[in-house]
């Protein structure tokens, strides 16, 4: 059931998340979060400064109630599952942003005055990283 991806700053993406609230698919037949994952990698080909973060994906996150569902992590720092994106690509560049600025912190704890405006109102839950809990 759990398949080794090498350790480091992630995006996680549920990579059979709904299209949107009311759609499963687009008319292909691909999910969200399939398309998703595409436009995060797109993103990083594009932008160099963006590609620091690995775009993993994984069959549902359980997060239903959202669709287009990511969670972002990286070793020792809280991690955070946000939701309710568009697949495109303004969507993948804040996702992005957010994660760089993420793993590039002591703790995972990004200013909420350097959140890309694109991933306020997504955070749907924070996790703490193993071994700890938050205050």
């Amino acid at each position: 059931m759990l398949r080794a991806v090498t350790a480091g700053p992630a995006v996680v993406v549920c990579s059979t998340c709904r299209l949107s609230a009311d759609r499963r698919e687009d008319a292909g037949g691909r999910r969200g979060g399939a398309l998703l994952a595409e436009a995060l990698r797109q993103v990083q080909a594009r932008e160099p400064d963006l590609a620091g973060v690995a775009v993993q994906e994984m069959a549902c996150l359980f997060a239903c109630q959202r669709h287009c569902t990511v969670h972002i992590r990286a070793p020792g720092r809280i991690g955070y599952v946000l939701g309710g994106f568009t697949p495109d690509e303004a969507a993948a560049r804040a996702i992005l942003g957010y994660a760089v600025r993420h793993a590039a912190s002591a703790e995972g704890t990004v200013p909420y005055a350097e959140w890309p405006e694109g991933v306020k109102g997504h955070f749907i839950t924070r996790t703490p990283p193993e071994g700890y809990v938050c205050p």
